[in-house]
């Protein structure tokens, strides 16, 4: 079953890195958009992160997960298809529109494969088994940018939506193929209490909460630096536009190089390692960019797009495995939709935040704004008890939490 549900995630994860390289390009290229605009449309492909996270995880957690894979990669196919259509009537609205709800796909996705994943695979190859779904994405997030990057002034924008189409066909065809899961009774609390319990497990846990934070301040600056770089590549470095694809390419690399250490040496490296060098590479990363000046050879972008990746891909595959391990499987998804939101829904406003820093007070303000965020994100980690998980051995559900008059206990 893990083989069909990675197959999926191609497919769900090749069509999303279309839509997050294509949406700044398109944008600035096809549609002659402002860095302001840029920033509106960017926050339109993330806005369903924002908005269908905590119901998505209502319902991972009260209907069978296998039909809302099936109903994901509906929707995905649906939106990109609606994407296609808009570039071709030139409607710039209709583009935000149909991407945000491409997005939904994705998001609903993603959420049913975390839940997925505990029940199909034994404790101590969790975290491997998370680095094999984490794989589709890290691929996808290195071949995508680099064909984008050598190919899309030479090809029509509407061949590239294209792809996003055809991957989310196969998603479909995947999730139709994979079996039912064991549920557990869906909980007969209101659903507003289910949320508020689900945040509240987040708010008071004393891992889950710095990984919130952490992931939120990560992703306020990562699509702050989407919003960012076209401008700061064209008119600052003095590099070809192409350079973004490249440059996003090495940062997909990366990924796959960090994935791939995680699904080799994930018990051999304690957990507390990579909850810190994922954020602190970022800023790292994030300064290098900052310093480069015009006129400098790509390679010092592609280096510094590269550590950006590796780092925050073990990172990645890390929390997914900690959250997995201290949540109780009944409250999975709520947990995750909480999550999911920390980290993708922040995007909107860090890309309307990029657009308008950029936009108001040139882009190397804007790359200023983006260490900060990277730095609040180490912060929140450095600063937190993720420094003393040790080994995945030693996390479960009862050693944190206890839920019983609405009261918590930690140990």
């Amino acid at each position: 079953m893990i083989s069909r549900l990675t197959g999926a995630a191609y497919g769900v994860h090749l069509s999303d890195q279309v839509a997050l390289l294509s949406v700044p390009l398109i944008a600035n290229l096809v549609f002659s958009a402002s860095p302001e605009v840029i920033g509106i449309l960017v926050a339109c492909q993330s806005m369903a992160h924002l908005v269908g996270s905590v119901p998505f995880g209502i319902l991972v957690d009260s209907v069978q997960q296998r039909n809302l894979t099936i109903a994901a990669g509906f929707v995905s196919l649906t939106g990109f298809s609606g994407a296609v259509v808009a570039i071709i009537l030139g409607s710039i609205v209709l583009f935000g529109a149909a991407m945000t709800i491409a997005g939904f796909g994705v998001v609903l996705f993603v959420l049913a494969a975390l839940s997925i994943l505990p029940k199909i695979s034994a404790r101590e190859r969790l975290a491997k088994a998370n680095a094999a779904i984490e794989v589709p994405r890290a691929i996808a997030s290195f071949v995508v940018p680099l064909l984008v990057g050598l190919y899309f002034t030479a090809v029509s924008p509407i061949l590239i939506i294209m792809i996003a189409v055809i991957a989310s066909a196969v998603a479909l065809a995947f999730t139709i193929t994979l079996p039912a899961v064991e549920m557990q009774p869906p909980a007969k609390s209101p659903v507003f209490k289910r949320i508020v319990e689900g945040g509240a497990y987040v708010i008071r846990h004393r891992l889950l909460l710095p990984i919130s934070l952490c992931a939120i301040f990560w992703n306020l600056a990562f699509a702050a630096l989407l919003v960012v770089l076209v401008p700061v590549i064209r008119q600052v470095y003095m590099m070809d536009p192409g350079a973004f694809g490249i440059g996003l390419s090495a940062f997909g690399l990366a990924s796959i190089l960090g994935t791939w250490v995680m699904g080799r040496f994930s018990d051999r490296i304690a957990p507390n390692l990579i909850l810190l060098f994922g954020p602190g590479s970022s800023v790292i990363a994030a300064i290098g960019m900052a310093l480069i000046p015009a006129g400098s050879s790509p390679v010092l972008f592609y280096a510094c797009a590269f550590l950006l990746g590796f780092g925050p891909s073990m990172w990645l595959v890390t929390q997914n495995s900690v959250r997995q391990l201290v949540t109780p499987s009944e409250r999975l998804g709520r947990v995750n939709a909480v999550i999911q939101t920390a980290i993708y829904g922040i995007r909107p406003l860090g890309a309307l935040a990029g657009g308008l820093v950029a936009g108001s007070f040139g882009p190397q303000t804007g790359m200023l704004f983006v260490v900060f965020a990277y730095g609040v994100s180490f912060f929140a980690a450095l600063f937190s008890d993720l420094r003393r998980v040790g080994s995945y051995s030693e996390l479960s559900p009862e050693d944190e939490h206890e839920f019983g008059d609405g009261a918590i206990t930690t140990e």
